[in-house]
């Protein structure tokens, strides 16, 4: 038995968190630990800088975003990504994607829901 939400299946959380990453960049710029942190605060309390850092990487040699430093007053600067007119368009196709996936989910599982 277990006290709090199980953690999410790592392949599941591979294929979405570029999605999750792009979504918290809309909002705001942000640097890599600031964003673990705003995915923990959310509920994936299991993501880690080892697997943010590698798709900020990739986004950003994809060019789905930008990055920039600022000077921290608590030590070296912080590289803040921010999103590109790609990255944006990436987002959109990401979010129409995951509706369609997630209709095709609920169908399946549920189709009585669906006949509804």
């Amino acid at each position: 038995m277990t006290d709090g939400p199980a953690a999410p299946n790592p392949q599941l959380l591979k294929g979405v968190l570029p999605m999750l990453v792009l979504v918290l960049l809309d909002e705001q710029d942000s640097y890599g630990y600031e964003l673990v942190t705003r995915l923990r605060a959310a509920g994936l309390e299991e993501v880690s800088g080892g697997s943010v850092y590698p798709v900020l990487t990739r986004l950003e040699r994809d060019a789905q975003l930008t990055s920039y430093l600022v000077q921290s007053s608590a030590g070296p600067a912080r590289k803040y990504y921010s999103t590109t007119p790609a990255g944006l368009a990436l987002l959109e196709q990401q979010r129409q994607d995951w509706q369609h996936l997630t209709a095709v989910v609920h169908a399946v599982s549920d189709p009585e829901e669906v006949a509804r």
